[in-house]
């Protein structure tokens, strides 16, 4: 969290934010940084209200969401008055909950929920974000990952996903730049959340990754959530459509 960073601060005092999937990992990492740095933080989550989770999820407006329904991210849109940052994390890698994404139809849902769900989410709200007076403009920041460069194996709808979430960000980037609205995205390493416990559990699994990573270790959320402070604050004002490795370096190491 923003708290765990010794010599850098973020003032997003008065930001209206929306992060999707907020309620545990990576997006609650970055939803309790923005909270923390002053910002009013929307998060989403899957569950009817945010009593059922538990998580501490104070200090957040929460809404309901299910990104693989077109209809559920119209809902939540039309619940945003005013926006100023979207963080599009909302989502997970179907394997981990015992589905083969080399069935088509598991294949389709994991392109649905990681590319289309959430360039609908950002579409929806582009009105609202072009309105935005935050200094550097408003942002939309998409949560790519080691998949959207490499292939593995075991991913393929959500590699494919991934893959295209990086030329979304080029494009919307090039688009959205004219309507005061910065387009990027941050590709997280193996980080540690729910989703990849069991792989950080399994050495077989883990200590490849670990092994070819320079600093040697897992990501924590806070590393993505610092990624994600700077690419929408006014020190990257001119940064549009660009993908940031967030991953220890693993993406560089032969």
């Amino acid at each position: 969290m923003a708290s765990g960073w010794k010599n850098v601060s973020y003032d997003f005092a008065g930001a209206n934010v929306l992060v999707t999937g907020g309620t545990s990992g990576i997006g609650a990492g970055i939803a309790a940084a923005y909270r923390d740095a002053g910002a009013n933080v929307t998060i989403t989550g899957t569950r009817g209200s945010a009593s059922e989770y538990g998580e501490d999820l104070a200090g957040y407006r929460y809404l309901q969401l299910d990104i693989e329904s077109a209809e559920s991210i119209d809902a939540v849109a039309g619940q945003i008055d005013a926006l100023d940052i979207l963080i599009n994390n909302a989502g997970f890698a179907l394997p981990s909950q015992g589905f083969d994404e080399y069935e088509p139809e598991i294949f389709e849902r994991a392109v649905n929920m990681h590319l289309t769900g959430g360039y609908r989410m950002a579409r929806r709200n582009l009105e609202k974000l072009e309105k935005s007076t935050l200094p550097g403009g408003a942002s939309v920041i998409g949560i790519a990952s080691m998949s959207s460069f490499f292939g593995i194996e075991i991913v393929p709808g959500y590699g494919a996903a991934k893959t295209g979430l990086v030329g979304l960000t080029r494009v919307l980037g090039v688009s959205w730049a004219k309507r005061n609205v910065r387009v990027n995205a941050v590709a997280a390493g193996l980080t540690h959340s729910r989703m990849t416990a069991g792989t950080l559990a399994n050495p077989e699994w883990s200590e490849p990754t670990l092994m070819r990573t320079p600093l040697g270790r897992a990501g924590f959320p806070e590393d993505i959530a610092g990624a994600a402070l700077f690419l929408t604050s006014d020190a990257a004002s001119w940064i549009v459509g660009q993908t940031l490795p967030v991953d220890g370096g693993y993406t560089v190491s032969g």
